[in-house]
């Protein structure tokens, strides 16, 4: 998105045009705008399927059949037997958030960036809710983050494929060498795909691998390690691990490496929590003890399309002018939601550690 178009989107002078009430809901190409461009400035945003919600929870329908549903036919006769579709339904609710910020009229009138300033601030403080929200939609857990006022709104991504999908643990990954290894290394993306459900197979062309940007350049610095030639390729450009392109660049999202020709790409906002070296932790990721205890996070094995976003389309700003105070205060809200279309097309490696 331009740097014109998101002004014309998040600009003060539009939002908070009506003195009467000083802000309101923005119109709705605004709106539609300004959730592409949090989802755009996001790193999962733009790859997980996005639901534009009219109203506050809405069910998606889900169709499973079985494995197998061919059989054989015998001639001029009707065995009597129907398939049987099984239909679900996603449901998909939204919870109400709100991100406050506030600008002096010294801080705008002193400032070199002058009256500039209130849309500078009000672009970062949208890419400050972009990334608050996908923090919340990875993590979000309404019983383990009972101390965050943020995570604990619903239950994200994470949580669901733990308690819906293939859960592995790192602790159990043997190098090629036969060495038990939890950091992530070839035998750890070989072990997710094995242990991926075959009938999800046929999707594999749009699978990824996600996992934190540690582990991710813990990975390329062990392949530099062990694969000739590959200081040239770093300084080239080209790919390692039969990988695309190793310059990570400026923009989170980096995808350095494709292990089996599935792409693995970095996201920045993965949880990080305590591992144990010797012994596998229990549950979403329990704090560690002992003298060899150290941070580790996850990979993830999923269609990007399987993850759900939802959004009700319906974003408001307020802007009010507080003479007593004399600043500018904003508040905007929004109602957000997270799950997953079907957690039983997925693998998860928990308690992946960090190299050092």
């Amino acid at each position: 998105m331009s740097n014109d178009l998101l002004e014309k989107v998040i600009s003060t002078t539009s939002i908070g045009a009506d003195s009467t009430n000083g802000g309101g809901l923005l119109s709705p190409q605004q709106s539609g705008r300004f959730i592409d461009y949090m989802w755009d400035a996001t790193t999962l945003g733009s790859q997980v399927r996005t639901i534009r919600m009219r109203a506050n929870e809405v069910e998606l329908d889900r169709m499973a059949i079985g494995e197998r549903l061919v059989r054989v036919a015998t001639e001029a006769v009707d065995d009597g037997r129907n398939v049987a579709v099984a239909f679900s339904k996603v449901s998909l609710g939204t919870v109400k958030l709100r991100l406050d910020w506030e600008l002096s009229s010294e801080a705008l009138e002193d400032g070199i960036e002058g009256d500039a300033l209130e849309d500078h601030i009000a672009r970062l403080m949208a890419s400050q809710a972009a990334n608050d929200l996908e923090d919340l939609a990875i993590g979000g857990d309404t019983i383990g983050h009972q101390s965050d006022p943020l995570l604990k709104a619903f239950d994200g991504w994470r949580k669901r494929l733990f308690y819906g999908g293939t859960v592995l643990d790192a602790g159990s990954v043997k190098k090629p060498d036969g060495t038990l290894d939890n950091t992530l290394h070839r035998g750890t993306f070989n072990y997710a795909l094995r242990k991926f459900p075959r009938r999800f197979m046929d999707r594999r062309g749009a699978l990824k691998f996600f996992t934190a940007t540690g582990l991710v350049q813990d990975f390329m610095y062990a392949a530099q390690i062990v694969e000739p030639d590959t200081a040239r390729r770093f300084t080239t450009g080209q790919g390692v691990a039969s990988g695309d392109n190793n310059n990570p660049g400026t923009a989170a999202g980096w995808s350095p490496a494709a292990p089996y020709g599935v792409a693995l790409q970095e996201v920045p906002l993965f949880p990080e929590y305590s591992v144990d070296f010797n012994a596998a932790s229990s549950g979403l990721g329990s704090p560690a003890t002992g003298q060899t205890a150290g941070k580790g996070s996850d990979l993830w094995l999923v269609d990007p399309q399987n993850l759900i976003w939802g959004v009700k389309r319906e974003i408001q700003v307020f802007r009010e002018f507080k003479p007593k105070k004399d600043t500018i205060e904003y508040t905007l809200y929004t109602r957000v939601g997270a799950n997953v279309e079907n957690p039983q097309a997925s693998v998860i490696v928990k308690n992946v550690a960090y190299q050092s």
